[in-house]
């Protein structure tokens, strides 16, 4: 969602009996004053299962959802004991939140509800201690 000059929105649980597992991430436009703008995709579980996919970028790459800010955002869901690995310039930065499960990440242990900033690597290896699901964010 491009908030932009104003939306309104709300999240809620549509189930009456199931709780809500609810993630909400912001991420700054570098553009002022943009138009208010909605774009929905749907990646699917082998497009995640044991590998980074790409889900938002600023240039729609890959079938990414576009994000007005110099970021690359993947998603991964793991099975207990498969790793991924991910390279990027040493000048930039990582995130890497947890939103299920638990991994390892450069020989940090990181649970669910854990975000974890990364500053000074340049490659990164995340082995899941117990099936889980990430999210990386690649910054400036």
């Amino acid at each position: 969602m491009t908030a932009g000059t104003g939306v309104r929105h709300s999240e809620h649980n549509a189930s009456q009996t199931e709780p809500v597992h609810l993630l909400q991430i912001w991420i700054l436009p570098n553009i002022v004053g943009l138009k208010p703008g909605y774009e929905q995709k749907n990646f699917t579980e082998d497009e995640r299962q044991n590998k980074l996919r790409l889900i938002a970028s600023s240039d729609s790459s890959n079938g990414s959802v576009t994000v007005h800010q110099d970021v690359s955002l993947y998603a991964s869901i793991l099975e207990s004991g498969a790793k991924v690995r991910h390279s990027t310039k040493a000048t930039r930065y990582g995130w890497l939140q947890v939103a299920r499960g638990s991994v390892d990440v450069n020989g940090e242990l990181a649970r669910q509800g854990d975000g974890a900033v990364i500053v000074g690597e340049s490659d990164l290896e995340i082995v899941a201690q117990e099936p889980a699901e990430i999210l990386l964010f690649d910054l400036p």
